[in-house]
């Protein structure tokens, strides 16, 4: 691979305890036809998964003193990325780096091209479950079709990627956030087919805890970027419930029911927070340049 101080590509690898498999994804990143630099992040790994990245030329590292997450690692990745195009992908073999070229060539006319998992992809049955579920409540916030919220196989215009690096968490959600900040402010979004294979050693993700963050991040950022489209079902809830039960019970009792009108104006209250928050979430995305009718001068 040719060496640049200014590459093309940043291939940005987060890696903890990721030594078995690790060497041969770096072997065959390194035996594409890109101008690409690769940066492996150990986020604090107690194998050789340093040294492994060190033996190959040209690899650079940087090492987190102890675990942190692989979010953290990301965002470290992407300061230190010196490419046009940076491309995020796992160091356990699940992801091919001969998809990698496929990525970068969508980013001429992308921002940012997510790696979407198909069906013959290697898979746990409750994870593919799961992240139906999640790319439902994803596309429904982002306004777009999301077909794969949680893939951390993309390419993304350096731009972009450095402009929403402070969003992102310090876990294994850092994909939600991505996403849903892209979507948000008008960038394109590509999702490029992919056969992820099964990664070498254990997972890392946990079920209940990571499955919990994915969704808390999701309210999060629809919260941040789009708060409307969390408080409008709840006031509509509760306008429906609180008019049914006060209808029924003056109908039926002929009195007036406090708990209806107060679940009534609770709905009512909860919609005009909704209205000033999306104010709020406009004009701190236009103070901050995430929203912008010309994205030409970040890109």
């Amino acid at each position: 691979m040719k060496q640049d101080p200014s590459p093309e590509v940043s291939i940005i690898i987060p890696a903890y305890n990721e030594a078995q498999s690790l060497g041969r994804v770096l072997d065959e990143i390194k035996s594409l036809p890109l101008d690409a630099e690769i940066i492996v992040v150990d986020d604090g790994s107690t194998d050789d998964t340093s040294a492994v990245a060190r033996a190959r030329e040209g690899v650079r590292v940087i090492e987190h003193p102890y675990n942190i997450g692989n979010g953290a690692a990301i965002k470290r990745g992407i300061w230190a990325a010196r490419g046009r195009v940076i491309v995020m992908m796992d160091g356990d073999g699940q992801h091919r780096p001969a998809d990698v070229p496929r990525l970068v060539a969508q980013t001429a006319r992308y921002d940012m091209v997510v790696g979407a998992r198909t069906r013959e992809s290697d898979s746990a049955l409750h994870r593919d479950v799961a992240n139906r579920f999640y790319n439902l409540i994803a596309s429904y916030i982002a306004g777009y079709p999301v077909r794969d919220l949680t893939s951390g196989f993309r390419a993304i215009r350096a731009p972009v990627a450095k402009r929403f690096a402070y969003l992102l968490p310090n876990g294994f959600s850092y994909p939600t956030t991505l996403t849903l900040a892209c979507f948000r402010a008008g960038h394109s979004v590509r999702y490029e087919p992919i056969v992820a294979l099964a990664r070498t050693g254990r997972s890392k993700i946990r079920l209940l805890r990571d499955g919990m963050g994915f969704l808390l991040t999701l309210l999060r950022i629809g919260t941040l970027f789009a708060p409307l489209k969390i408080f409008l079902p709840l006031a509509l809830s509760l306008l429906l419930i609180g008019s049914a039960y006060g209808a029924y019970i003056l109908l039926s009792a002929r009195r007036f029911s406090q708990m209806a009108g107060l679940t009534v104006l609770v709905g009512i209250v909860l919609f005009m927070l909704g209205l000033i928050s999306e104010q709020i979430a406009l004009l701190r995305m236009m103070q901050v340049g995430m929203y912008h009718p010309d994205h030409e001068d970040i890109l």
